[in-house]
């Protein structure tokens, strides 16, 4: 019975360990998967590849050199259909996926490569709630399709723009493009004048679920939450995600009145959402009118406790909150939420995900709602991210223990080994005679659920620096910009089959929704710079701010871009608006802000420690461009100063500008990259060289470099017209 002898087509991912050219038709290949399984793959006469792509990134064919990047040891995906014949399924492919040019190369490891990735993000949303017009939120829907069009509700839910503020925020941080922190500071105004419910007699503030806009302009509050097993209860989780965008915002801008509003609502939680007796923990739902987490009308939500209201504290805007304050009481409430999911949470005993449902007392609540006995994968990813973040702010072994055990578990019970990519939710408890946990709705993947595993990963390879986390970092990064990226119409798909095929059916169509806003797919994007760049692959990242004047204590901003492993990166180099500043921390992360009553555009450039060179494509306009040199420009400095030059010859130049007040010392390789990018320039384009210090001025003119260039001690900008 079940004898599967008819043709199907299906995914594998995995890696090369051998190519045939001369067996069958057109060569065969052998592909190990993630597990150690081994398939062999035919190659036909209609066989195509691609390397894969960004966002806003043309089609890459790889289909003449497919032959000759099929080499030992490289990682991809084939997609393909099996044929049963002579007792056996034979492959044969029909679309092939490369992840770099290379056998070594992860394209998604470059340096701006999330970079570009929310930059099209952000403009997808912005195109989509605004019509590339102004920024007005009243235009805002919670519904948004899959080629970015509003859906028939006149539904604005307090979460989803604040998840949209926060996506906004963030790539304003990543770019400095000055529409996404429009959008993120109008945003933030919208949910503080319409979604925000101010207590000054308690001394909190608590959020509406959502308005609904009346086509003559006229707003309906929804208090309570209309949203599925939440009903008319105030969820911890909506408060939680309520501040991430202003938090993010915040983080930017200084700005006193968000400030206010976090704090009123972290009142809130620690009033009335707080276990204040000796169990602890924050309940999941209070009563709208009594605001009581033991009131009988919360049905099955009276006196429970989960996953969301003790973890989503964190990565939501407790994180955030004390990368932009530093205040102890910020990190004693991280301590404690992380203590409480340490101690209440594994349930290794039973089964190999951790529990996510409590009554009062901790016991397991195994019959609530949708979840009854059941594991959220990504929960358990996430839990391990944090774990991580938390113990670079407070070490503890505990936290790096259930890190590491989540880590190593995980990926047999919650990943696609064949194809690749992390599963949704499965049961928790095996049944008799079963050995795999079985899905409980399909074997689809959510884009989320990808988020947290690459973050996981991520960290935990540039914390414990462990050559398997970086593998299964690499894969499901992968599997997300391989399978999850909507090259035609913009943003990332909610869900695909476990194939990697995009799921277009129902609620996970589109690109808005209850579930999906701009949250997710932009912290990624952030996160895996962060961690990839400062941690991993050593390169630079730069973050913008935009302070409000008096906006933070003591004008000191802090531009930490994560808890990230002590010491482990440091200042380079800052500007404000557009001028060199030398008033920072390099070590604790911090600026001095000057004195001002406009606001003052920073850009901070952050290097990994380690890191001696490093190059900075400051602007090009009207013709000019410029890019600092700082550290040691020996031959390991050579690729980054030629990605920097890159940058700047995008556009024609009349004039190259080489600011060297922080290069320290050049190397003879160093110096015959210097003379290669002047050759390169041709004799039209002006070059100046300015700042030299003394060791390196002398290196460059005993190279004959000085002739045919301006070498000064500051550059004042020059009207093109006088060139």
């Amino acid at each position: 019975m079940n004898n599967i002898d008819f043709s199907f087509s299906d995914m594998v991912a995995g890696y090369v360990t051998d190519f045939d050219p001369h067996q069958g038709a057109f060569g065969t290949f052998t592909l190990k998967t993630s597990d150690g399984r081994l398939f062999e793959v035919a190659l036909t006469s209609t066989t195509y590849a691609e390397l894969v792509r960004n966002l806003g990134e043309p089609y890459y064919d790889c289909t003449s050199q497919m032959k000759t990047m099929l080499v030992s040891d490289r990682y991809l995906f084939v997609y393909g259909i099996f044929y049963h014949e002579a007792g056996e399924h034979k492959l044969e492919a029909k679309h092939i996926v490369f992840l770099g040019r290379t056998e070594n190369e992860y394209i998604f490891e470059k340096q701006d490569w999330w970079i570009n990735q929310i930059g099209s993000l952000a403009n997808f949303y912005l195109k989509a709630q605004f019509e590339d017009g102004e920024i007005d939120y009243r235009k805002y829907r919670t519904g948004i399709g899959l080629v970015g069009s509003k859906e028939d509700s006149n539904r604005q839910e307090t979460d989803t723009i604040s998840r949209l503020v926060y996506g906004f925020a963030t790539a304003y941080m990543m770019t400095g493009d000055e529409r996404y922190l429009e959008a993120a500071e109008k945003g933030t105004e919208y949910l503080r004048q319409h979604m925000r419910f101010l207590d000054e007699g308690e001394g909190i503030c608590y959020w509406y679920h959502a308005i609904d806009v009346k086509p003559d302009g006229s707003e309906q509050k929804i208090f309570s939450s209309e949203f599925g097993d939440d009903y008319d209860a105030i969820p911890a989780y909506e408060q939680i995600y309520a501040l991430a965008g202003p938090t993010q915002t915040y983080r930017i801008t200084g700005d006193p009145r968000i400030m206010n509003d976090i704090e009123l609502t972290v009142n809130l939680f620690n009033k009335y959402f707080l276990d204040t007796t000796d169990k602890g923990g924050f309940f999941s739902h209070i009563d709208p009118i009594t605001l009581s987490p033991h009131s009988q009308s919360l049905g099955h939500n009276r006196a429970k406790k989960n996953w969301n209201s003790v973890g989503d504290h964190a990565p939501a805007y407790l994180i955030n909150l004390w990368l932009a304050t530093g205040e102890e009481k910020y990190a004693d409430f991280l301590e404690y939420t992380f203590d409480t999911i340490e101690k209440h949470f594994p349930d290794y005993d039973h089964s190999p995900f951790v529990q996510e449902r409590f009554y009062e007392n901790w016991d397991h609540d195994t019959a609530w709602g949708w979840q009854q006995n059941r594991a959220v994968v990504g929960h358990n990813l996430k839990i391990a991210w944090n774990l991580m973040r938390m113990n670079h702010l407070k070490q503890k072994e505990k936290y790096v223990t259930l890190a590491e055990k989540i880590a190593e578990i995980m990926p047999a019970v919650g990943s696609d080994q064949q194809r690749g990519g992390w599963y949704d939710v499965l049961e928790r408890i095996l049944e008799p005679d079963q050995k795999i946990h079985r899905f409980v709705w399909h074997d689809r993947k959510a884009w989320w659920q990808q988020e947290q595993a690459i973050l996981a990963y991520l960290i935990l390879t540039g914390s414990l620096e462990n050559p398997e986390y970086r593998r299964l970092a690499r894969e499901s990064s992968a599997f997300y910009n391989a399978w999850f990226l909507d090259y035609q119409a913009g943003g990332v798909y909610f869900n695909v089959l476990a194939n990697g095929l995009p799921y277009l059916l129902g609620t996970e169509r589109g690109k808005g929704s209850h579930s999906m806003s701009g949250y997710h797919s932009f912290e990624l994007a952030y996160l895996a710079t962060v961690y990839t760049n400062l941690l991993i692959t050593k390169q630079p990242m730069d973050l913008f701010f935009k302070p409000k004047p008096g906006g933070f204590k003591d004008n000191v901003l802090r531009v930490a871009p994560d808890i990230l492993p002590p010491g482990s990166v440091r200042i380079s180099e800052v500007w404000i608006n557009g001028q060199k500043h030398s008033d920072f921390d390099a070590e604790s992360l911090t600026v001095k802000l000057p004195s001002s009553q406009e606001e003052l555009k920073v850009r901070v450039r952050l290097l990994p420690t380690q890191v001696f060179f490093d190059a900075t494509h400051l602007e090009s306009a009207n013709g000019i461009a410029k890019i600092s040199l700082s550290g040691l420009l020996d031959a390991d400095g050579v690729k980054r100063l030629q990605e920097e030059f890159a940058k700047a010859t995008e556009k024609p130049l009349k004039r190259l500008v080489l600011l060297l007040q922080d290069l320290e010392c050049i190397t003879t390789a160093g110096m015959r990259a210097l003379i290669f990018i002047k050759q390169k320039l041709g004799p039209d384009v002006e070059l100046y060289v300015v700042g030299a210090q003394v060791q390196v001025e002398h290196f460059l003119r005993m190279s004959a470099f000085c002739e045919g260039i301006k070498l000064v001690d500051e550059y004042e900008a020059i009207e093109l017209a006088s060139v």
